[in-house]
């Protein structure tokens, strides 16, 4: 794979949700002084005129004040996304998604198997009105070994939008042991965010519905960005791997950045290293 580059990929079809996508770009794309490069598939069906996709293009330079490419593919639109961006290898892929998937479709090529399954961060976008750039990021733990590289993609994140980040835990365990440790792993994850000079708050909550909660807090704290992760192989206890990644993608009206996790050793000490 080649290194990554100062790129946004950004999915274009005729819907609404692809151009309010595409503008949510614009900001992104003027902190990190990337390209942003519009990408329509054909699938078969009419494809999206080259006119308007140029058209699009020139719009978006002129809001963004960066370089602006666009590119044609033909095939299954999510298999060439991930094509496309394992070639370029973006900072982020942003694509609007226009409807709420049902758990029921989710088998099959669908936006949550492009999600999950892609080496790249991804942001996907459901809501119509959104703020223009990222005050605050939701960002939800537990025991998983992955939960510190989501530590450390905040807190970047956090500081190319001087953002602040909202931890929030929920206890779901009936064991003590397993809730006092995610207590305990809640406060090092605040403590190393602080030492980062980031603005950084702490919320633990109880309950069951984990992807509810955290969309309702997300809500309560007017999140801009909820971020995730997801993984192309998933055991049952991976839950915000799974389950609960799979239903924020396919439900929440903000706007959700996923990524794939490193492989290590479990731990349920933070370190960051």
């Amino acid at each position: 794979m080649s290194a990554t580059t100062n790129s946004i990929l950004v999915p274009i079809d005729s819907t609404e949700q692809t151009v309010i996508a595409l503008s949510q770009s614009y900001n992104l794309a003027r902190l990190t002084n990337s390209k942003i490069i519009l990408l329509s598939v054909d699938e078969g069906n009419p494809p999206f005129a080259q006119k308007m996709l140029d058209e699009l293009a020139k719009e978006a330079s002129l809001k963004s004040g960066q370089q602006v490419e666009t590119m044609v593919r033909k095939g299954n639109v999510y298999e060439e996304i991930n094509k496309v961006a394992d070639v370029i290898n973006p900072l982020f892929v942003m694509i609007g998604l226009s409807s709420k998937i049902s758990l029921s479709k989710i088998i099959g090529q669908n936006a949550f198997k492009m999600v999950r399954e892609s080496k790249h961060p991804v942001i996907t976008i459901r809501g119509k009105v959104h703020r223009d750039g990222c005050k605050t990021i939701l960002l939800p733990l537990d025991l998983t070994k992955e939960t510190r590289e989501k530590v450390n993609k905040a807190v970047e994140l956090a500081k190319i939008f001087n953002a602040d980040i909202r931890v929030i835990s929920i206890l779901t365990q009936k064991d003590e042991e397993a809730e006092n440790k995610l207590i305990s792993y809640s406060n090092q994850v605040w403590k190393y965010i602080k030492d980062q000079d980031v603005r950084c708050t702490i919320k633990t909550l109880r309950g069951t519905d984990i992807p509810q909660m955290v969309m309702d807090y997300g809500h309560e704290v007017e999140a801009d960005l909820i971020l995730i992760m997801t993984k192309a192989e998933l055991s049952m206890k991976e839950f915000f791997i799974g389950t609960v990644a799979q239903r924020l993608i396919n439900e929440s009206d903000m706007p959700v950045l996923s990524f794939r996790p490193m492989e290590r050793k479990d731990t349920t000490v933070f370190n960051p290293y």
